[in-house]
């Protein structure tokens, strides 16, 4: 049996330096599956961790039992706080939860009350996940809070609403590119709002070693711009690119007859994009 005493189990299990190495990690931690397991699993596999962390790993362990309870700590639990995290905004839920919204909102475009629901829930939805996934190292209040869950959904409802109202003339394809128009709209505020403890005080950087130099706003405003520009062109290529496909697949007669199943094709084209 392997020695796994000195086992470091926060070390990365792939190269991230490269490309290859980022893009298996990622798989990693936003396996959807995980978001399935109970919270008691999740438990066992905190604790495992936290039992290699101290250099104290139980008799038969393996090393791909490390890397597994390793994969569900990641998935699950808060990397600042060690909490167990709401399961809505776990990056495990990512996939199915933001294929369904993003099938919904491309489905249910053409009525203002459609478009306000759908916009709302995706905005509830996404200030959930930037509140979970926030850095514990710079709280915020609960008024803060809500002033940018306002903010940020009153963005995304009067761009879409908005838009919605002037390409009623337009081509139809036009009107399926609003709810992408208002996601981007409402990420520039969403983020930044929900994060703004980060851009007034900065975030901890740390050396290569994890010894703390200080605090920077630039890395901080950096960072976060990072995000916003990530979370606007992952939903590009379905937001954008989908409502083509559909455009051209609702001509055929079967797409026609079928319209009740649209949401659902949608939702997994959603997936596949």
């Amino acid at each position: 049996m392997m020695d796994l005493s000195s086992f470091d189990i926060d070390a990365p299990r792939w190269d991230q330096s490269t490309f290859m190495g980022r893009l298996k990690h990622f798989f990693n931690i936003t396996d959807c599956t995980t978001a399935l397991l109970p919270d008691s699993r999740l438990d066992e596999a905190k604790a495992l961790v936290e039992s290699c962390r101290a250099g104290s790993v139980p008799p038969g362990t393996t090393e791909e039992k490390l890397y597994y309870a390793k994969k569900l700590y990641d998935s699950a639990f808060h990397p600042d706080t060690g909490d167990r995290m709401n399961i809505i905004g776990r990056m495990s839920f990512q996939v199915p939860g933001g294929m369904a919204i993003t099938g919904c909102m491309l489905q249910f475009y053409r009525t203002v009350p459609a478009v306000v629901f759908w916009q709302w829930v995706n905005q509830s939805f996404n200030a959930l996940v930037n509140y979970t996934n926030r850095n514990a190292a710079s709280p915020i209040t609960p008024k803060q809070i809500g002033v940018a869950y306002f903010t940020a959904t009153s963005t995304a409802l009067a761009t879409a609403v908005g838009l919605n109202l002037y390409t009623k003339k337009a081509p139809p394809l036009v009107a399926r590119w609003v709810p992408f128009a208002a996601v981007a709209a409402a990420n520039c505020v969403n983020i930044p709002m929900m994060r703004q403890q980060e851009i007034l005080n900065g975030i901890a950087v740390t050396d290569e070693n994890g010894n703390k130099l200080g605090h920077s706003k630039k890395a901080a405003t950096k960072g976060i711009t990072q995000v916003v520009i990530s979370r606007i062109t992952m939903a590009a290529p379905g937001m954008i690119i989908l409502p083509i496909i559909m455009q051209r697949l609702e001509k055929y007669k079967f797409m026609q007859r079928i319209t009740y199943l649209h949401g659902p094709i949608q939702v997994m084209l959603v997936g596949v994009l």
